[in-house]
C-alpha cells in the first residue's frame, strides 16, 4: 500500500472517530436539553395541596364543606361531592339545586356530573324533584355501565337508590318566575354576578388526585327541555389526573360549542399555565360564538401542581380559593372585556 494512500485511510479514521465523538456529545447535550434540565425542573416544582376551587360567591361554602373532607385526608371525589351539595341545599341561591329558577313551563329541573382521578364520571341532566343531583351523577357514575341519565330515567334511578323527593320551587323562584311571565319583555337574565347559573368545584387531595363537579338549575326561564354544559362532560367540567381539571360558567350553549373544559385541560397538557388555558378557552368560545359580546363564559382550571387560574369573556366573574397557603378567598378573574 502506497503511503498516500495509508496516510488518506488514517485521515479518513480520525475523521470518523472525530465525528462519532461528535455526535455522541450533540446527542448527550440534546438528552439533557429535552430530557434532562426539563424533567428535573418538573420534579422540584413545588406542588400545593390539598387545595379547593370553586366558582362564584357561593363557593366559599362549598370550599369549607369540600374541605373538611380535604383536610382530614379524604379523597378528592368525596370532597367534591360534600362541596357542592352545601350549595344544592341552599334555598337562597337561585341556581342551583333547591330554590333554582325555574324553565319557562314553571319547572325547576336540575343538571350534574362529577368525574374522579381515573377518568370515571357521571352525570345527570332534566332532573326533577331531587334535592342533590350531584350525588345521583355519582351513583350513576359508580352502580351503572352509563355515564348520563336524564328525565324520568335519572329520577326513576334516584328513587329507586333511595333519594328522597323533595318540592324544589321555592316561593321566591316562584314569585320571579310569576313576574317574569308577567312581563312584556320576556327575556332571559344576564349571567352574571347576580344569576351564578352553577358551580363548578375541582380539588385536589393530598394524595395528589384530581376529582373535579359540577351542579345546575340552569338558565332561568330557559326553554322546557333544555340542557346546558354543565353535565356534559367535557363541556362543562373534565379532569384528566396526568394535568388538570376545569370547569365552566356562563351560557352553556356556547361552552359546549367548543368543548370548553376540555379544551382548558389540552392547553395545560399542552404546558400552558391554568391561567393562560383559561384565556386560551375563551378565545376559542369567542371564535365559535358570534354573539359573545352579549353572554358571558367564563372558566377555572386546577393543575397536578395545586396551580390555579381563571379567564372569563365579561367581567364580574370571581372565584373562590382555599388551600394551605390560602384561607377560603374570593378572586376576581381576568376578563376579555
Amino acid at each position: 500500500m502506497s503511503k498516500k494512500r495509508r496516510d488518506f485511510l488514517k485521515a479518513t479514521a480520525i475523521g470518523a472517530v472525530g465525528i462519532t465523538a461528535l455526535g455522541c456529545q450533540e446527542k448527550k447535550h440534546d438528552h439533557e436539553h429535552h430530557h434532562g434540565h426539563n424533567h428535573t425542573h418538573e420534579d422540584d416544582r413545588e406542588v400545593t395541596k390539598p387545595v379547593v376551587i370553586s366558582t362564584w360567591n357561593h363557593g366559599l361554602a362549598a370550599n369549607e364543606g369540600a374541605w373538611q373532607v380535604l383536610s382530614s385526608a379524604g379523597s378528592a371525589l368525596n370532597a367534591v361531592e360534600a362541596g357542592v351539595r352545601i350549595t344544592e341545599s341552599d334555598p337562597t341561591g337561585q341556581s342551583v339545586g333547591i330554590g333554582g329558577r325555574p324553565d319557562m313551563s314553571g319547572e325547576v329541573t336540575l343538571d350534574a356530573c362529577i368525574m374522579n382521578h381515573k377518568g370515571d364520571c357521571g352525570s345527570v341532566a332534566y332532573l326533577k324533584g331531587i334535592e342533590h343531583p350531584i350525588s345521583v351523577a355519582r351513583k350513576v357514575m359508580e352502580e351503572t355501565p352509563h355515564v348520563m341519565l336524564v328525565g324520568d330515567g335519572a329520577k326513576e334511578f334516584a328513587l329507586r337508590k333511595g333519594f328522597p323527593e323533595v318540592n324544589l320551587l321555592t316561593e321566591k323562584s316562584k314569585q320571579d318566575w310569576e313576574d317574569w311571565k308577567a312581563s312584556e319583555r320576556k327575556v332571559l337574565p344576564k349571567i352574571n354576578v347576580e344569576n351564578h347559573d352553577t358551580i363548578g368545584l375541582l380539588a385536589l387531595d393530598v394524595y395528589g388526585n384530581l376529582s373535579g363537579a359540577c351542579t345546575t338549575s340552569g338558565a332561568a326561564w330557559k326553554m322546557k327541555g333544555r340542557v346546558g354544559d354543565s353535565p356534559i362532560i367535557g363541556a362543562g367540567l373534565y379532569v384528566d389526573n396526568e394535568v388538570g381539571g376545569a370547569t365552566a360558567t356562563g351560557w352553556g350553549e356556547a361552552v359546549i360549542r367548543a368543548v370548553g373544559c376540555f379544551l382548558v385541560v389540552e392547553f395545560m397538557r399542552q404546558g400552558n399555565s391554568p391561567q393562560e388555558a383559561c384565556r386560551l378557552a375563551v378565545e376559542r368560545v369567542i371564535s365559535k360564538n358570534p354573539d359573545w359580546k352579549d353572554i358571558q363564559v367564563g372558566f377555572i382550571a386546577l393543575n397536578k401542581y395545586g396551580e390555579h387560574g381563571a379567564y372569563c369573556i365579561q367581567p364580574g366573574f370571581d372565584y373562590a380559593v382555599k388551600s394551605r397557603l390560602v384561607q377560603n378567598e374570593m378572586i376576581k378573574s381576568e376578563s376579555r372585556v
